[in-house]
């Protein structure tokens, strides 16, 4: 995909936000220069579920959002090192970090540096907290996030809350609003030539994200309160008990509802005044469910899948991961991208499958073009690319700056 083919992008993230947001250039088509440290590279390479591949400083994490990138070391802390960063700075487009606030500067990097060497760049700050207020030097993960935005005290029920959600939510919220607010940069620097200094806070993403939650209290003034699968603003609008399996069921609408009820074999509960309207069956949902899972419990999720889908009703299955990837319309959608991965202990070539973006382009699926980096693998390519000779690659070598 080309909608970024030339754009220039310096990746000087780790694990996920903004390696997750680096992704999402290369996916559709910019040139992600992945600068890591010499010898050690994202922490990312030594994490996942296959040991093996985490011993070959490819682990699975790093897999998952790396691909189509190209992999150069330098060490920031030595002089020579800081050198080559700022060549390859000025030869950027777009620069991203997620370091702690203030570990760049120190480095020698502050924005009045990156702007002088570079004025068009655009340099996005990804961190916890943001680079100003009393919280910003504060180290955080993804838990760390659910926990203060409020996101775990809204999941799960009134008896497991706080939980944590399955899957990083938070570093990926935070990556895909870095990689948007990038873009909008990229939009402004192609109409007037200027540069910006973004500083994208993890915790404002996660707040953002959870916009209904969070204006449920400031508009209306109500506290967010844990509800399991159930929805607030309406019913029968949730996870339902079948005789195999869960189904999930959401008739927000009045002619849902009675459409449910009809294909249900369930007419009496169109005219029980506990359910008549939006309202009434938010009052009465536990009533409801009750009521609805006696007859679900005659058939199956799938079979109920089947009977409802073409009803207008938005229903489906509760499925696990393995059984949504191998659904015929993620097959169909080309979402998943298989590609070789090499074998870095002589070991042979293996294959991997990685995600790819979640549109379309022009009608086709949009994928990585080549497979994730082995740790510096591009290191001298891109040295010459910036003016250097194999001389002097050589010497940075020998004195540890790459």
């Amino acid at each position: 995909m080309t909608l970024l083919s030339g754009i220039r992008v310096l990746d000087l993230t780790n694990v996920l936000a903004g390696p997750f947001a680096g992704y999402q250039f290369a996916l559709l088509g910019a040139d992600v220069v992945k600068i890591e440290i010499p010898g050690q590279g994202d922490l990312a390479r030594r994490l996942g579920a296959d040991p093996e591949l985490s011993d070959q400083g490819l682990g699975v994490s790093f897999l998952a959002q790396n691909a189509a990138k190209r992999s150069v070391t330098v060490n920031l802390k030595h002089p020579r090192g800081q050198e080559v960063f700022e060549r390859l700075v000025a030869s950027a487009d777009v620069l991203l970090e997620n370091f702690r606030p203030g570990v760049l500067a120190r480095l020698g990097f502050d924005w009045e540096r990156l702007r002088t060497v570079n004025p068009g760049l655009v340099y996005c700050a990804i961190s916890g907290f943001g680079h100003t207020g009393p919280m910003r030097e504060r180290p955080a993960y993804d838990q760390i996030i659910q926990g203060l935005s409020g996101m775990m005290s809204v999941t799960g029920t009134a008896d497991t809350a706080p939980l944590r959600t399955g899957f990083p939510v938070c570093d990926t919220l935070g990556g895909f609003a870095a990689a948007f607010a990038t873009a909008a940069a990229l939009v402004r620097r192609e109409r007037t030539g200027q540069g910006s200094h973004l500083d994208l806070s993890m915790l404002e993403a996660a707040l953002s994200a959870m916009g209904w939650v969070v204006s449920d209290y400031l508009i209306a003034g109500r506290v967010p309160s844990p509800m399991g699968n159930e929805n607030v603003t309406s019913a029968p609008s949730g996870t339902f008990r079948t005789a195999e399996g869960q189904l999930n069921i959401a008739a927000n609408k009045q002619e849902q509802y009675e459409t449910l009820c009809r294909v249900l074999g369930r007419p009496e509960l169109l005219t029980d005044p506990r359910f008549t309207t939006r309202e009434r069956r938010k009052a009465h949902r536990h009533e409801l469910r009750e009521e609805l899972e006696k007859t679900l419990a005659e058939r199956g999720a799938r079979e109920w899948d089947e009977l409802l889908r073409d009803t207008g009703i938005p229903v489906a299955p509760v499925l696990t991961v393995p059984e949504t990837l191998n659904l015929d319309h993620i097959a169909e959608r080309g979402l998943v991208h298989s590609m070789p991965l090499p074998g870095t202990a002589g070991t042979a070539d293996c294959h991997v499958r990685l995600l790819g973006s979640s549109f379309h382009v022009d009608g086709k699926p949009v994928g990585p073009a080549a497979r994730p980096p082995l740790l510096g693998e591009h290191t001298d390519a891109e040295l010459r690319h910036i003016g250097y000779t194999d001389t002097e690659i050589g010497l940075l070598r020998q004195e540890g700056a790459i």
